[in-house]
Formats: structure tokens, C-alpha cells, sequence
């Protein structure tokens, strides 16, 4: 269940705010940056925003010269591209800094298995 404080701060955020409070793209940006830290926060930003949309954020901060912001999207954007990769490996995929390969079976000392079963 959520707090009241937490409700009473969210509301307070949105009475206080304005479109032309932060520029899109800073909003996304700095949605995607906090989102990091929370697994679940992150995979909301991912459905609901998307990737796509934050690539535009970043964009549009190097095309207003916001570097700064543009930095910290782009390290947002590669980290939940590394995000995604692991995921895939997880599920059965493959990545190529995936360290773990078939070889040939050891046989146990005391079967008498063939090693090349």
C-alpha cells in the first residue's frame, strides 16, 4: 500500500509542475537516469517509455547543446541495452561476453566413463 506522504508528495509535484518546467527530453532522460537504480522501476520505463523515445531524448539534449544531459542519457541507454543482454542470456540466448563453453565430458574416476561419450 502506498503512504500518504508518498501520495501528498506526488500530488504536490504535480500541481507544482508545468510543461515548460523542464524540456521533454531532460524529463525522460532524468526518468530513465533514476529508474537505474530500481529493477522493476527500470522495466516500467522500458514498457512504458521505451528505449526508442529515450535514444530521441538524447538527440534532442546533443542537438540543444545540453551535454551534460545528453551524457547521462547516453550512459542511461547503454546500461539498459547491458540490461537487456543479460536478460538474454538468462532466457537461453547468447552473448558474446557469455565466458562459459561446452567441451568435452570428464569422466568421473570410479565409472569408467568414456570421456568423449
Amino acid at each position: 500500500m502506498v503512504s500518504t506522504t508518498a501520495v501528498k508528495r506526488a500530488l504536490a509535484a504535480l500541481a507544482t509542475r508545468t510543461d515548460t518546467a523542464r524540456r521533454p527530453y531532460v524529463a525522460v532522460i532524468d526518468e530513465a537516469d533514476a529508474a537505474r537504480a530500481d529493477l522493476r522501476r527500470a522495466a516500467g520505463f522500458v514498457d512504458a517509455v521505451g528505449l526508442d523515445r529515450l535514444a530521441d531524448a538524447v538527440d534532442a539534449a546533443e542537438r540543444a547543446g545540453d551535454e551534460a544531459t545528453a551524457e547521462r542519457g547516453r550512459d542511461a541507454l547503454a546500461a539498459y541495452r547491458r540490461f537487456r543482454r543479460v536478460a538474454a542470456v538468462k532466457e537461453g540466448g547468447n552473448c558474446d561476453s557469455d565466458h562459459f563453453r561446452s567441451g568435452p565430458g570428464i569422466p568421473k574416476p570410479d565409472t569408467g566413463q568414456d570421456a568423449n561419450r
